[in-house]
């Protein structure tokens, strides 16, 4: 299909016009074709006249677990190891695969109201969360997180499910949809499996090709059970077993030790910053400025639902600015809302290894429009800060993903929306939480 915006204020993340005012963005198919102020020549299937209305890339979530919106808010209260431990897990023993779907519908279609249009997730029974996406329009970088509890002397693909997950999910779903969905090598944390699971995950990274997605050093307590068991930090040990050949994304990347965030950034690895749940977990804030200064690309996550526990990425933005500014604005100064923005747009995107994130020709249309004549971003001094500051997801107008429009006017296009509340409701509840 082609689309053309007009009469469009466009923020385009492109460093040489980053906002273009009375602007003309032509889309056709999967592609935008052309940024300017002169009218495209050809004629257009449908000409949108977006007066009062500002033009984005859509959100690049860099680190989510989609099927958690099942349990939103579960837990509270708690810090990472206890919530897992007492909750997260047992919760999670009971999903099976129609909870799974339900809860990937139901966050999916959380974000696509919200501005997303492309996310690296990691989850469990990830060929099911495949399908969904898939069937939802956005984009996605989808890992299996491999965990293995078991005695490291034991290990062997066979007595190590995430293994096959691993060759089921990539032979299947690797680029599927024309690229849509993309297959990314996976180790959950260093703390939840060893290192026979880190040498099999990074082989089979590199004999195929597959970026890396790991939690790493989220926690104080994490960072330094890893230096007391092994003698060195989560990113070091992980290096030692060739984890980060291929780059990728090392999600939190709270406490980082010194030499970690210059290894990470050779090796092309990228931050995920989730600040609403590393701040609800009381896991701490993440030193945005000093990993910057050590070469690595910072993208934002929101994390899973059930320790954020929304997928706001305008909050996102909000929370991570306010507290940069906080912790280490006295020495840095505060981080500008364009570094903001590029952080939930063009740089998740360099880090998912998505063709997408700016308004330039070429790239994949991914867009999102933002009625701007809303009373909380009225008046408007700075397009740019009001975007980081006063927006939310109510301001969302329209989610354009692969050049389709999934979401307009708050309609949903490609999600039933009245089913998806029915298997939430009727169904994925009561099997994981009984009576509640």
């Amino acid at each position: 299909m082609s689309v053309l915006f007009e009469n469009v204020t466009a923020v385009t993340m492109d460093s040489a016009n980053p906002v273009l005012k009375d602007a003309l963005v032509a889309v056709e198919g999967t592609k935008i074709a052309s940024v300017g102020t002169e009218r495209p020549a050809g004629e257009f299937e449908r000409v949108i006249d977006c007066a009062g209305k500002v033009l984005m890339p859509g959100f690049v979530n860099a680190h989510t677990h989609v099927p958690m919106t099942l349990m939103r808010g579960y837990g509270g209260g708690c810090d990472l190891q206890h919530w897992l431990n007492d909750y997260i897990f047992p919760a999670e023993a009971k999903l099976d695969e129609r909870c799974v779907a339900a809860g990937a519908a139901l966050g999916l279609a959380e974000m696509i109201a919200s501005g997303t249009t492309c996310i690296a997730d990691m989850y469990m029974k990830t060929e099911t969360i495949a399908q969904t996406v898939l069937e939802a329009g956005i984009s996605a970088n989808l890992a299996c997180g491999a965990v293995y509890f078991g005695n490291p002397a034991d290990f062997s693909p066979e007595q190590c499910s995430d293994c096959a997950n691993h060759i089921r999910l990539y032979e299947n779903w690797h680029n599927a949809g024309e690229g849509q969905i993309k297959v990314d090598a996976s180790i959950h944390a260093e703390y939840t499996s060893c290192a026979p699971a880190w040498k099999w995950v990074a082989d089979f990274a590199q004999k195929h090709g597959l970026r890396m997605h790991v939690h790493v050093s989220e926690t104080h307590l994490e960072h330094e059970k890893c230096i007391e068991k092994y003698g060195e930090t989560p990113a070091q040990v992980l290096d030692q077993y060739g984890v980060w050949q291929n780059g990728g994304i090392a999600a939190h990347c709270v406490y980082l030790s010194g030499g970690d965030a210059e290894l990470l950034a050779k090796r092309g690895v990228a931050a995920v910053h989730n600040p609403a749940s590393n701040l609800k977990l009381m896991s701490g804030v993440a030193p945005l400025f000093f990993l910057r200064d050590q070469g690595m690309d910072v993208a934002l996550g929101t994390d899973g639902v059930a320790s954020n526990n929304s997928y706001n990425m305008f909050e996102e933005m909000k929370v991570a600015a306010l507290t940069q500014n906080w912790n280490f604005g006295e020495d840095h100064g505060q981080l500008s809302a364009a570094d903001i923005l590029a952080m939930a747009t063009v740089n998740g995107a360099r880090a998912l290894g998505r063709d997408t994130g700016v308004i330039a020709p070429g790239k994949i249309a991914d867009l999102i429009l933002v009625d701007f004549t809303h009373p909380n971003l009225f008046p408007c001094h700075d397009v740019m800060e009001n975007l980081v500051y006063s927006a939310d997801p109510s301001n969302v107008v329209m989610n354009m993903a692969r050049g389709k429009i999934i979401y307009e006017n708050g309609q949903f296009l490609t999600l039933d929306m009245e089913k998806i509340r029915a298997e939430v409701q009727d169904y994925a509840l009561p099997h994981i939480f009984g009576g509640k």
